[in-house]
């Protein structure tokens, strides 16, 4: 009786944090850049789309694309207006569906090489601090919310727990 009493109190905690980690703060968004699934690509204006994204620290930024034609690589802002692919910060290349995750409040660049880039393959993200103009309702009704990380670990203390 004792560890069945434990195992209701363990689910209780861990609805009670689900609630509290889902209605307080902004979970990291995942942006798939261009819209779609591999859509980092030529004939897309990727500074039409990013004006319609809002970009916060923790975010991520998923790119799909192919990656014996294109590629991608973080560059500053000289690289970047001038389609310059040699120095650049980080090549996020590996296997055609690649993320990077935006971890300060500044702004980013990013250009695909190979010539590319003169064709339109370039995107500017201007990363913000999230701020309490951020409304968790809001944030909830966005259908590329991830769940918090910190639930996982709680939910699967919970469920091995009760079987």
């Amino acid at each position: 009786m004792e560890i069945k009493r434990e195992k209701i109190i363990l689910c209780l905690l861990v609805t009670v944090a689900m609630g509290f980690f889902c209605t307080e703060g902004r979970d990291p968004v995942l942006h798939r850049v261009g819209g779609g699934r591999f859509t980092w690509a030529p004939g897309i204006n990727f500074t039409e789309w990013s004006r319609h994204e809002h970009f916060y620290i923790g975010d991520w930024l998923y790119f799909g694309f192919d990656k014996n034609i294109d590629n991608v690589l973080e560059v500053n802002k000289d690289s970047y207006d001038n389609c310059t692919e040699t120095n650049f910060i980080t090549n996020i290349t590996r296997g055609g569906r690649d993320v990077f995750q935006l971890l300060e409040a500044k702004p980013y660049y990013f250009i695909s090489g190979k010539g590319f880039c003169i064709k339109g393959m370039r995107l500017a993200v201007y990363v913000e601090e999230p701020t309490a103009a951020v409304s968790p309702t809001n944030i909830a009704s966005q259908s590329n919310m991830e769940i918090p990380a910190i639930i996982f670990p709680l939910l699967a203390t919970a469920l091995a727990w009760t079987f």
